[in-house]
């Protein structure tokens, strides 16, 4: 069975918003259900949301796409993980995934599935323009994980390492919820860190290894607004650049903004300015005219739709 736990509990202090951060929107999408979504679309039978800051909204924002589970107070992602009870007598595997982290492909996801292998926790690394700060992962000869290592604990040769941690991992379920009742917080936060299973889980004598992603920028997570607009962009580029070699033609495709779920035909001709969200559909020999917003709507074969209307519906 393929289960996921998607990390949503933070406030995200650096939005500047009273809005939970996975609430932000990516083409009329909030982050997590764009997660939701790419989790679904990897074969995600079981997916439980942790939440906490605002948890209410979070969870009419997100209802019936998956389960809840509420972390309060929030002492570290390994205590996140661990609010996850339902989920503890299942067998498969399960991705712990961030909810911040709108670009994660559902190929990404698979991958982490697949890639598990024989092992009992795998670890989603990527080469980024510039590691700076983050935690490095610090391989064996044979490329299963020694450890994750945090920059400021690194030695000069470990911060030479270019492969950093995501934070995104899948696990044998029974071995995560096994090293979860091993994790101790008896460090100067008082929290309880998942990155601590490397170790605990190596100890069991299980075996850990880590899984690379290509592309830096899937799994860049989202801090601020700067980072939620080049979020927007990526999906923006990818979603239209699918649509493009399926047969569409857009005029200005940077000014043209379609979600993951609009399903548009062949020969449909698109003007910039254009905005199309939700379960929209666009039918085959359609014109749409700059300055169309159409959310949750049908633009039929061969109709002229706009210019500046909005129709929803």
């Amino acid at each position: 069975m393929r289960n996921a736990i998607i990390m949503a509990g933070g406030k995200g202090t650096r939005m500047k918003s009273e809005t939970p951060k996975v609430l932000h929107e990516v083409l009329h999408e909030p982050m997590a259900g764009l997660v939701i979504r790419s989790l679904k679309k990897a074969g995600a039978e079981r997916i439980v949301t942790i939440v906490g800051y605002r948890h209410e909204e979070v969870e009419k924002a997100l209802k019936g796409q998956c389960e809840f589970a509420v972390q309060q107070p929030q002492l570290g992602t390994g205590h996140a993980v661990m609010q996850a009870k339902q989920l503890e007598k299942e067998d498969g595997i399960t991705l712990v995934a961030s909810g911040d982290c709108p670009c994660v492909s559902s190929e990404t996801y698979a991958k982490m599935y697949e890639k598990i292998g024989d092992a009992d926790m795998a670890v989603l690394t990527a080469v980024p323009d510039d590691n700076g700060a983050y935690g490095r992962v610090i391989r064996r000869p044979d490329n299963t994980v020694e450890k994750i290592v945090e920059f400021k604990d690194a030695t000069e040769e470990e911060r030479k390492v270019r492969e950093i941690n995501t934070g995104i991992y899948a696990f044998r379920n029974k071995s995560l919820f096994e090293g979860l009742k091993l994790l101790k917080n008896d460090n100067a936060q008082h929290e309880y860190y998942l990155t601590d299973l490397v170790e605990i889980l190596q100890g069991l004598g299980k075996k850990v290894i880590a899984v690379a992603c290509d592309n830096w920028r899937e799994v860049e997570g989202v801090n601020d607004n700067a980072a939620l607009a080049e979020a927007g962009e990526y999906l923006q580029h990818q979603v239209n650049l699918r649509h493009m070699k399926n047969g569409v033609t857009l005029i200005d495709p940077k000014n043209t903004y379609i979600g993951p779920d609009v399903e548009i035909g062949h020969d449909v001709v698109i003007y910039p300015n254009t905005y199309l969200y939700g379960s929209s559909v666009v039918e085959d020999h359609a014109i749409i005219l700059p300055g169309f917003i159409g959310i949750n709507t049908i633009v039929h074969k061969g109709e002229t739709a706009g210019p500046y209307r909005i129709r929803k519906g």
